[in-house]
């Protein structure tokens, strides 16, 4: 679009960087719904507030109820849902924050797009529980609601999930607690950020 402009800040990333202490990062955890992505989220942003860390949490169901309110869940919408969070993403680690996105975030080429607009920043963690897994803890419901006809197209069951090819860590939550997989995650997230 010729008539659009992108703006520049007057504040520079180094500047950003010296004021709050680090740089800026997105952890993008994906995995089926009830793999535990929520409460390493939580969890994962307080043991960063605890470091001095400056974190947002970005939540699926948060962003569905306002920003995209207006997307269902068909794969289009769902490549949309992912775009519009990556983007957001890239302008909050732009102003200097660390970003914790839990979306199971089904496809792969989705998940790629989103690293190449979020850039260098990027931290995939796939969240792996099993479905039986998933199903046992149901969380939100979803999978009893999908059970009693509800609804269709529950990731994992009658709409696919691709796992993470090449995910810059792979946390399996059956084996270990989510302390465990925070743990690991903070790990790397200081090769990243140097703290």
């Amino acid at each position: 679009m010729k008539y659009i402009f992108k703006e520049k800040s007057g504040i520079s990333e180094k500047q950003r960087e010296s004021l709050f202490g680090h740089k800026a990062l997105t952890v993008w955890l994906t995995g089926l719904s009830g793999s535990g992505k929520s409460t390493i989220a939580r969890l994962l942003e307080t043991k960063l507030y605890e470091k001095g860390i400056h974190s947002y949490i970005l939540d699926g169901d948060n962003l569905r109820n306002g920003l995209n309110a207006d997307l269902g869940f068909s794969p289009e919408d769902r490549c949309e849902n992912i775009r519009r969070v990556a983007e957001v993403s890239r302008l909050m680690n732009d102003a200097g924050l660390v970003v914790i996105a839990a979306f199971v975030s089904p496809y792969e080429k989705d998940r790629k797009n989103a690293r190449k607009i979020i850039g260098n920043k990027f931290i995939e963690v796939y969240v792996d529980a099993s479905i039986d897994v998933c199903r046992e803890r149901d969380p939100k419901g979803l999978y009893a609601k999908f059970d009693a006809g509800a609804f269709t197209g529950l990731t994992g069951i009658d709409a696919p999930y691709e796992i993470p090819e090449n995910p810059d860590l792979h946390i399996n939550t059956e084996n270990e607690t989510a302390e465990e997989s925070v743990k690991n995650i903070v790990a790397l997230i200081k090769l990243r950020l140097l703290f």
